[in-house]
């Protein structure tokens, strides 16, 4: 290198110092501004109780193909069609007076975005209280979360055709079931097999519960909605096809065998991965199913007598300040803030449904299995459910977040995430009426 050429690029040095340091001191500044802190509000409760009608529908969905594959870091692959076809699965109830639908879609989350042109097709059809939810299938089409998160660390570039293939479908499955109404009796039972699930990141060992809920009508079962923990991650990644892994075979076992519209709704599966080996891709997915389908045939159950409660509320509760601190270097940790700050919600809902005996709570995100206990002991209810009515990421314990161990190394906000929606529970279930000796497992 000549001695001219060295002299300018050392002249260079001090303008690529300063413009390095100025750019980490422009990314080090706190964008985030405050976050407001504020009690938890009902946004609207429905209850009533006499006798059970329920109806139910699935449709496909039909992604915008080409498109991303969810689920997983970049490099993604682009899917061209489908493995098996997509469903967006609805169930709507009436008693007494109260009608809620319930939405169950093959997808890795939902987003408010979502959950909100669902509601509104609902509400035309006559269903104004709706719970959504995703199976947390890992190869589902992308596509449909504007926030750069979400974008960059699972859904792929936001196309707004990806949106609203999740809602027609939704909305479909949902006019048509409240077109189907007809009178049903509920039936509600459970079975475990711990080793069909392990943890993944320490803490709390999954317990391999499937409960079990039948809506049984004059000509047979209407509807079934199964509850299990447990990530939908055995189709392998860089696939040119979308798929719904476990939940969508073990839904379709469950339909071809007469069991009524089948709804796969997860449980606390934050730190709940599959213990089943057998096969590879596809069949091995069928193979779980399998599984978990005999499993759901095992839990024989009982009828419930007399009228039935029905009851739901949304509660709306603000979120903490995204916190970095486990996901990125201490030196990037403001920067990583700014970053979460931008893609983060600053509100969340989390919703309480009674049926029967069963008195769910759903958290929009990915409660480990301890922090689903915490929830359940807060709130009284039997189960916790995840992924519903948007995503904020992973949950897990205080003490897990201080010590940066389980599911928190990937959770986007700070110990105190467990604690809002923890008193959001609370007001939920309150205005529900959970009752302290409900039936089934916390």
């Amino acid at each position: 290198m000549s001695s001219s050429r060295r002299s300018f690029l050392r002249s260079l040095l001090p303008f690529a110092l300063l413009t390095a340091g100025a750019a980490y001191a422009l990314a080090s500044w706190n964008w985030c501004g405050p976050w407001e802190e504020r009690t938890p509000e009902v946004l609207s409760q429905v209850r009533g109780e006499g006798p059970l009608r329920a109806g139910a529908a699935k449709v496909a969905l039909s992604p915008p193909f080409p498109v991303v594959v969810a689920g997983y870091a970049p490099p993604r692959s682009e899917a061209s069609q489908a493995e098996l076809p997509l469903q967006a699965r609805a169930l709507v109830l009436e008693a007494g007076g109260a009608r809620v639908g319930v939405v169950s879609l093959e997808l890795l989350f939902v987003t408010p975005e979502i959950t909100a042109g669902v509601r509104e097709r609902a509400a035309k059809a006559g269903v104004k209280e709706v719970l959504v939810v995703a199976t947390h299938t890992h190869s589902s089409f992308g596509g449909y979360d504007a926030r750069w998160v979400a974008q960059l660390s699972g859904t792929g570039r936001y196309q707004e055709s990806s949106v609203n293939a999740a809602v027609a479908g939704a909305g479909e499955a949902l006019e048509k079931a409240a077109a189907s109404l007809r009178d049903v009796t509920l039936e509600v039972a459970s079975a475990a097999d711990a080793g069909l699930v392990y943890s993944r990141s320490g803490g709390d060992a999954p317990d391999g519960q499937l409960t079990r809920a039948v809506l049984r009508g004059a000509q047979g079962p209407v509807a079934e909605v199964l509850v299990f923990a447990g990530h939908a991650t055995l189709i392998p990644r860089q696939r040119s096809f979308v798929d719904p892994d476990f939940p969508g075979r073990l839904s379709a076992l469950r339909e071809e065998a007469g069991h009524g519209v089948s709804l796969f709704v997860q449980g606390s599966e934050g730190n709940a991965s599959v213990a089943f080996n057998e096969g590879q891709g596809p069949e091995r997915a069928l193979g779980f199913a399998r599984k978990l389908s005999a499993l759901a045939d095992g839990a024989v159950p009982a009828s419930e007598p007399g009228p039935v409660r029905l009851a739901f509320a949304r509660v709306q509760t603000a979120l903490p300040r995204p916190d970095s601190s486990r996901l990125v270097p201490a030196f990037t940790r403001a920067a990583g803030d700014n970053f979460l700050c931008a893609s983060s919600p600053r509100e969340a809902e989390v919703d309480a449904l009674a049926l029967g005996p069963l008195e769910l709570l759903s958290i929009p995100g990915e409660p480990t299995v301890a922090a689903g206990r915490a929830l359940a002991d807060a709130s009284g209810a039997t189960h916790v459910l995840g992924l519903a009515n948007g995503y904020v990421g992973y949950l897990d314990t205080p003490e897990q977040v201080r010590a940066g161990q389980g599911e928190s190394r990937r959770q986007y906000f700070g110990p105190a995430l467990l604690e809002r929606l923890g008193a959001a529970a609370r007001v939920a279930s309150g205005a529900v009426g959970f009752s302290s000796d409900a039936v089934g497992s916390k």
